[in-house]
């Protein structure tokens, strides 16, 4: 059988899922009938910080209570393919022990983590489309089982941006029953050793209303999701120096709404990081407007028009501005209008930068 008729039933499985979690479900029980794995964690990531955020899929690895733990290694710990350097690397798939020369021991990680569960290779994908990451995947053998191999790698690889590709597609937003869910923000603070030590009720009430997932336990008698975990443990990581960047994540409710989660540390006494302190709140719909026109598909420069469409820039000076000609930006927009289904500026500016209701997003072909 060749590869594309492997992707073929893999991709097929994808198309029927319900959601992005119920897409990893079904991408997870295909692939492990072609490449054969014991565990795997499937998240969805911030296309623009790549950061990890809901939903998230552990399977075989217990509740994910050893979630926090890898993530605080990914961040703050010298590793052998951490996702940062995937997400920008050829090809966004790599092995470990392929990766360090069949000694895995040289990865933090391993040494810390894996290799104690009885973990003895890691295959690692950032699933990337248009340059941006919408999720990523570990699939890991145990001790035993052979090393994953270049075909491993190579079938992976190929599943990357299809599956990007509809992970982004169920990025479009809806307006929910009950309406936007307008509140006050959330605050959590961490001290420099990364323990929450405080938060407000209205960070409370956004944690509740979050899907399930892993978390960590916490000594506020609540346990913390590992995407706001994450996120701070970026913040620490910005601030010793170890990443440039943004501690941001966008993550939908249970029921639709989208929030925004940013998190940054303060300095401490004689300079040093110090607290870290996270704000979570309704994302407004500047915080989305990339994501939304990312899941209608829009190119780069087709989002740079969009945004000058909202800005009340007509066709003429729009032209100017790019330096095309008028007749380039209206093919843009007949192809932005068709996107993102709609048939007037004034609709175009709403459904991309003023949260106005958007249509299902189309089966990906």
């Amino acid at each position: 059988m060749t590869r594309p008729h492997r992707h073929a039933g893999i991709l097929a499985a994808a198309d029927r899922a319900t959601g992005p979690l119920d897409c990893f479900s079904r991408v997870s029980a295909g692939l492990r009938r072609l490449m054969p794995f014991d565990a795997a964690v499937w998240s969805a990531t911030d296309p623009e910080t790549g950061l990890v955020t809901a939903p998230m899929l552990v399977e075989n690895l217990g509740s994910g209570e050893g979630c926090g733990a890898y993530w605080e290694s990914e961040l703050l710990e010298e590793n052998v393919l951490p996702f940062r350097d995937l997400a920008r690397a050829p090809v966004p798939v790599a092995g470990l022990r392929a990766a360090t020369g069949d000694l895995p021991a040289r990865s933090a990680r391993f040494r810390r983590l894996l290799g104690g569960q009885g973990i003895d290779d890691e295959l690692r994908a950032v699933l990337r489309v248009g340059g941006r990451p919408w999720g990523s995947v570990s699939l890991f053998r145990l001790r035993g089982a052979p090393a994953f191999g270049a075909d491993d790698v190579a079938l992976l690889a190929e599943l990357s941006e299809p599956l990007a590709d509809r992970l982004r597609r169920f990025a479009a937003p809806y307006e929910p029953a009950g309406g936007s869910g307008k509140s006050a923000p959330g605050l959590l603070l961490f001290d420099e050793n990364g323990a929450a030590t405080s938060i407000n009720e209205e960070a409370r009430a956004h944690l509740a209303s979050l899907p399930d997932g892993p978390s960590t336990p916490s000594a506020l008698g609540l346990p913390l999701p590992i995407w706001l975990v994450g996120t701070a443990l970026q913040a620490r990581a910005i601030a010793q120096g170890r990443d440039r960047g943004n501690a941001r994540i966008r993550l939908r409710t249970r029921d639709g709404r989208w929030l925004s989660c940013r998190a940054s540390s303060l300095s401490g006494s004689g300079g040093r990081p110090g607290p870290v302190v996270l704000v979570i709140e309704p994302a407004t719909p500047a915080d989305l407007a990339l994501i939304v026109a990312q899941s209608y598909g829009l190119t780069p420069r087709e989002f740079e028009i969009a945004q000058l469409v909202a800005q009340g820039l007509a066709t003429s000076e729009i032209a100017e501005a790019l330096f095309i000609s008028p007749h380039t930006v209206r093919g843009h927009l007949k192809a932005v209008f068709g996107k993102a289904e709609v048939s007037s500026r004034g609709e175009l500016v709403a459904r991309l930068f003023a949260g106005g209701p958007a249509p299902r997003p189309a089966k990906v072909s």
